[in-house]
């Protein structure tokens, strides 16, 4: 090779300058076998300057590949690496956009994962199903695959999802090659122009080369990730270990704190003491009825009171916005609840708070149901036998003075007889009385004047507590009580009010014996749940205040007409009640009793007979109904009873 061949080869001139040797010594008149000697050693220059150019490209893709390795490496976030991997390939390949597909599992296709020079939204969220377009086919078969101009090549299958986003994205020449961990592709690395282009065997050993560099990397971010995401589990694993630990650490403590209390005999408002003290904020402790018995947490609405059914219920502490709601049960009946206003506390101290003031309850129901057998012998004593001795003696020992104003109640209720007489012994404890019970009623002696204030209060608290109506009667005993009015008319009898009305001392068993025929009677006029004394049962009250005769009155009224049912089965009675609730209508006391109106008018006929001419007169119509009422209370309304027995 001549000397001319070398300089030009040494400054890496460009091929054009390689024809000037031989230009030159055509103008000098060379001979034809110097020309030739010259064209053999252009040759041989290009020659060797071709593989100088190829080698320098390689050493420079080594270097490249080098450095994105060491970039690689040096990234621990995945979104970085996948990032960088996409942009070193368009760079290395001087390509117009380049981009990465990962494979996703759970949809059995990859996702166009990162792009770089992409214009396209359509084509930023392109998925390719496996063996679809160009880079579902690299993914399916792990083979790298290229194309100068993907529309005319019928290599791939073409989907018209797929084609319309590549149409939008602008692209003609695409090579893709597989991401591979071992045997398994991960995903596919693509670089693409927007013009037609041949891609060189060193191009896709490049990208090749690339990708597995990608893969691994990919694999060691991933496999990082996964154990920060360990370390970090483990580390909040940890602090809420701890966190527990501690908890349950102050859970014992202040545990200790209220048994202590308890031991020493303290009660519910220490055990409150001390949760605040604690935990903060404000505290407030409820009984069965919802009352406070300590503390106040402001107004409640009804939400809180079912976060206190939905406590007892799962059995530990419901959060309802800012208050803590904790509530204790037994036997499926609420105890008592603990509402704690706070942002944050420990809730396992606000339920063994719970527990502890259940437990002091329960001790004080036990004492009250103890207490409470005393008082109820006492009170059947009072009842059964008035006269026995040292019956003011036993009853100043539980504090209870007899010769002072009493009332005796005699509520009725259905079921629930023990939470009844719970309730009953716990009321007369706080107010200094005696309580008993007896099947489907509980009868109290309580002290006081007003023996129809204390009927309706018994009424409506029993009612509250059971859940259910409680019908009350009273009477007044040892003092002054309501007496039969001696002369003046029905009207101006009830005109007449308690404070004026004459009166009659009364012992316990009287007072127990007309208290319980105010009851009956309420029920009979339809006021269950209601409480009254005979004052306030106006007509009806003088007919079953003590010592008047209501079985000679119904008899009076209408006995004639009972008396012909009980012989003849026929049914008199229930026909003039459907007459008069009728409003004295025939036919509607027909369609009442599902009779012909014809029926109706012959029984009346018959009542005519058997009560006598005017039995329709308001003031016998009136007689009438009210026995009719009077009636349905049955032969108990004047039967003697035993005394209660005792709770």
């Amino acid at each position: 090779m001549s000397t001319p061949y070398l300089e030009l080869l040494a400054r890496e001139a460009s091929a054009v300058e390689f024809e000037g040797p031989i230009i030159q010594a055509r103008a000098a008149g060379a001979d034809a076998a110097t020309i030739e000697r010259l064209e053999q050693a252009k040759v041989e220059a290009l020659k060797v300057r071709a593989l100088l150019k190829r080698r320098a490209r390689r050493e420079a893709e080594l270097s490249a590949l080098y450095d994105t390795a060491g970039d690689l490496a040096a990234l621990r976030d995945l979104d970085a690496v996948l990032e960088a991997i996409v942009h070193r390939a368009r760079q290395l390949l001087a390509t117009d956009i380049a981009y990465m597909t990962l494979h996703d599992p759970e949809r059995g296709d990859t996702y166009m994962r990162v792009t770089d020079g992409s214009i396209s939204a359509k084509f930023r969220a392109l998925r390719l199903a496996m063996g679809a377009g160009l880079g579902g086919l690299v993914a399916q078969t792990a083979v790298p695959y290229s194309t100068a101009d993907y529309f005319a090549d019928a290599r791939f299958r073409h989907k018209e999802h797929i084609d319309d986003a590549v149409k939008e994205e602008g692209l003609v020449a695409i090579l893709g090659v597989p991401l591979r961990l071992g045997q398994r592709v991960i995903g596919v690395l693509m670089a693409a122009n927007r013009s037609a282009r041949p891609f060189h065997q060193e191009e896709v050993s490049l990208l090749a080369s690339l990708a597995a560099h990608a893969a691994v990397a990919i694999d060691n971010a991933r496999l990082l990730q996964e154990t920060r995401n360990a370390l970090e589990e483990l580390s909040a694993a940890h602090r809420t270990a701890r966190e527990h630990g501690e908890a349950v650490e102050r859970a014992a403590l202040a545990h200790d704190r209220m048994t202590s209390l308890v031991l020493r005999g303290g009660g519910i408002e220490d055990v409150a003491a001390v949760v605040t003290d604690v935990l903060g904020g404000s505290l407030a402790v409820l009984d069965d009825l919802s009352r406070p018995i300590t503390g106040d947490v402001g107004e409640l609405d009804a939400g809180v009171f079912e976060a206190a059914q939905a406590s007892r219920a799962l059995g530990r502490t419901v959060r309802r916005g800012d208050l803590l709601i904790a509530s204790v049960d037994v036997g499926g009946e609420p105890l008592c609840t603990l509402i704690l206003r706070s942002d944050d506390a420990d809730e396992r101290i606000l339920e063994r708070a719970a527990l502890v003031c259940a437990l002091l309850l329960l001790f004080r129901r036990s004492v009250a149901e103890a207490e409470g057998r005393v008082r109820g012998e006492l009170l059947d004593d009072l009842i059964a036998r008035p006269g026995s001795p040292g019956l003011a003696d036993r009853a100043r020992r539980l504090g209870v003075d007899l010769g002072a104003p009493h009332v005796v109640v005699v509520a009725k209720h259905a079921g629930q007889r023990e939470r009844a007489a719970f309730w009953a012994s716990s009321q007369a404890a706080v107010r200094h009385g005696l309580a008993a019970g007896r099947g489907e009623e509980v009868v109290l002696l309580l002290p006081g004047e007003h023996a129809g204030r204390v009927a309706q209060r018994v009424a409506a608290e029993l009612s509250a507590s059971l859940h259910s109506p409680a019908t009350a009667g009273a009477a007044q005993a040892g003092t002054a009580a309501p007496a039969q009015a001696s002369a003046g008319s029905p009207a101006e009898s009830r005109a007449q009010s308690p404070a004026e009305s004459p009166v009659q001392s009364l012992g316990v068993a009287e007072a127990y014996q007309e208290a319980r025929r105010c009851a009956e009677a309420l029920i009979a006029l339809g006021r269950a749940g209601d409480g009254a004394s005979a004052a306030e049962l106006g007509f009806v009250g003088l007919l079953v205040g003590d010592g008047r005769d209501v079985h000679g009155f119904v008899g009076r009224a209408l006995g004639a007409v009972i008396d012909y049912d009980a012989r003849r089965g026929t049914a008199l009675t229930g026909t003039l009640a459907a007459y008069f609730g009728s409003g004295g209508s025939p036919s509607r006391t027909a369609e009442a009793m599902h009779i012909h109106v014809n029926t109706v008018t012959q029984r009346l006929d018959r009542i005519g007979t058997l009560l006598g001419d005017g039995w329709q007169e308001p003031e016998r119509a009136l007689e009438i109904q009210l026995a009719l009422r009077l009636h349905r209370l049955g032969h108990t309304s004047t039967q003697e009873s035993v005394g209660p027995d005792p709770i």
